[in-house]
This record gives structure tokens, sequence and C-alpha cells, in this order.
């Protein structure tokens, strides 16, 4: 993980004036512009994140109540979704691959405290949700998780450590219940066949 700062003193920021100035600006932006959208109006709120840049692919969903803490950490790739209530607390970079679902009320969460060193310092460790992959309601998922491609996650996990591809994982700590297969009457289109025959 990033250690962000040395200075041994209790509850000091980490952060640099200029994360301090974006942060207040996207919380203005959040406030007025993005929170109170109309629900179907995805591509508005896309176009927010981008404009705080986050880089967006087409077809994504991101719901008005869901929770972005940086745009500029968040990748969103092609027909994403993050779910109502949705918390992004993205210190370190958030990638969420295509066709990847985030649930409501999850926590994505790729921060946290050093409790080796008295002053807690804050540590960050980006999170990977690979395509396909489906993170069930109320997850929460730790800094430095990879979620496999086409992995699923059940509903009030929590997540500790990488989640293998084309498996189901659940319970706290999650683990894994069994694999993933699809109906062998869908097409697979463009996804790794490799990784799912494993």
């Amino acid at each position: 993980m990033k250690e962000h700062g040395t200075t041994p003193k209790f509850r000091k920021s980490p952060h640099d004036l200029k994360n301090k100035f974006l942060r207040q600006a996207w919380s203005i932006v959040y406030t007025l512009l993005f929170r109170p959208s109309p629900r179907p109006l995805h591509a508005w709120r896309r176009c927010l994140i981008v404009c705080f840049g986050g880089r967006v692919g087409k077809g994504v969903k991101i719901y008005p109540s869901s929770k972005i803490w940086a745009p500029w950490n968040l990748i969103l790739q092609d027909y994403a979704a993050i779910g109502d209530n949705t918390n992004c607390y993205n210190v370190a970079t958030i990638t969420i691959g295509e066709y990847a679902t985030v649930s409501q009320d999850s926590v994505l969460c790729t921060a946290s405290h050093d409790s080796k060193q008295l002053h807690l310092p804050l540590l960050s460790s980006e999170i990977v949700i690979d395509s396909y992959a489906w993170i069930c309601a109320d997850t929460f998922i730790m800094p430095g998780v990879v979620v496999g491609r086409g992995a699923i996650v059940g509903a009030r996990s929590t997540v500790f450590s990488d989640v293998a591809p084309w498996t189901i994982e659940g319970g706290s700590p999650s683990k894994e219940i069994r694999k993933r297969y699809l109906n062998p009457q869908q097409e697979i289109l463009d996804l790794d066949k490799a990784n799912y025959e494993q």
C-alpha cells in the first residue's frame, strides 16, 4: 500500500492543497448537480464525472445516490454500473470493468490506516472489479482487492483478499462457495474462455 504523509501527528490530513480544493469543488457539484439529478440521466452524471477527470466508457450507469470521493481516481469501462448508495472511497484508483456491476449499498474502500504506527498514517491501494463481475448488495471491498473476471461476491460479504475469476464467494470474511458456470446455450461473446474453462 502507498503511505500518505510521514509526519507523526494525529488527525493531520495527508492531502495537498490541490486535492483539498478539487474535493471541495466536487462536493459543490455533487450536491447541486449530481445528487439531485433525475434517476434516468446517467449521461448527465457521466459528463460530470468526466469533467472532474474520471475515465468513463459508453453506456455506464451511475445512480444519483452513489457517493464518489474523487472522480479523477475512477475508471468505469463500457456498460459498468454503480448502484444506489454505493460508496466509492477512492483515495487510490477504483477500476470497474466492462459490464461489471456494483450493487446498492456496497462500499469500495481503497484506504485504511497503518495500525503498526501510533499516529495511524493513511494507507491506500487500488481496487479492481474486473469485467462481467457482480458485487452484490451491501458488500464491503477492502483496499488492494482484485475481483476477477466474471466473479460474483454474495450480498453483505466482506472481501479481504482477491477473488478468483469465474468463482462465487460470500461471507465475512468472504470465501469461495463454488465455481461460476454459464448456461451452455448462452453465447459467451468475447469472454476469456480460457479462464472460464479452468
